[in-house]
C-alpha cells in the first residue's frame, strides 16, 4: 500500500502545478456556462474507444524518443526517479514484468490517454477562448501547461505501449 503512495506523489504534484493555473483561470475569467459546455465536450474522450486511440497512435519510437519522452518518464509514475526512492525505502521492491503485467501495464496506457486526451480537449478549448478574449499572457500560460500536463502524458501512452509490444514480441 504504501508503495503505491509514492508511485502517486509525481501524479499529485504535476497535476496540482498544471490545474491550478486554469483553474483559476476559468475560476476568475470564464462564464460558468462556457465552463460546463467545454467540460461536457472534453468528456466525450471517455467514451471513444480504443480504436480512435489506436488510430492516434504514433507508431515512430524514435520520433517519440526525440521528443524528449523518455526524459519526461524519468520523472512520471513508475518512472526511475520514483523507483530509485521506493527502492530506497524498501530495498526488496522491484517491478515484476511478466507477460501478464505487462499486459496489464499495456491497457492502462488506454485509460491514461483518455484522462489526458480529455483534459487535452479542455486546456484546448480553455486556451482558444482565453485567445478569443485577449488573455494573451493566459493563453501562454494554458499552452505551456498542456504541453506539459497532456501532451508529454499522451505521448508517453504511445511510447509504453511500442515498448510492450516490442517486449511481448521478443518474449514469444
Amino acid at each position: 500500500m504504501r508503495i503505491e503512495l509514492y508511485n502517486m506523489i509525481p501524479n499529485f504534484l504535476w497535476s496540482l502545478l498544471n490545474l491550478i493555473p486554469i483553474s483559476y483561470f476559468c475560476y476568475s475569467l470564464m462564464p460558468r456556462e462556457l465552463f460546463y459546455i467545454f467540460l461536457g465536450i472534453s468528456l466525450v474522450a471517455y467514451v471513444l474507444p480504443e480504436s480512435f486511440y489506436n488510430n492516434i497512435q504514433i507508431k515512430n519510437l524514435k520520433f517519440l524518443k526525440r521528443t524528449g519522452v523518455v526524459f519526461i518518464q524519468r520523472y512520471a509514475q513508475n518512472g526511475e526517479i520514483i523507483n530509485r526512492m521506493i527502492r530506497k525505502k524498501f530495498p526488496g521492491y522491484k517491478m515484476i514484468y511478466n507477460r501478464k503485467t505487462m499486459e496489464s501495464r499495456y491497457k492502462k496506457t488506454y485509460g491514461f490517454e483518455k484522462f489526458h486526451f480529455m483534459a487535452l480537449l479542455f486546456f484546448l478549448l480553455t486556451t482558444v477562448f482565453a485567445l478569443m478574449n485577449s488573455y494573451y499572457p493566459w493563453s501562454f500560460i494554458l499552452i505551456i501547461t498542456n504541453i506539459i500536463y497532456n501532451i508529454y502524458p499522451i505521448l508517453l501512452q504511445h511510447y509504453t505501449r511500442l515498448r510492450i509490444t516490442a517486449l511481448l514480441k521478443q518474449r514469444k
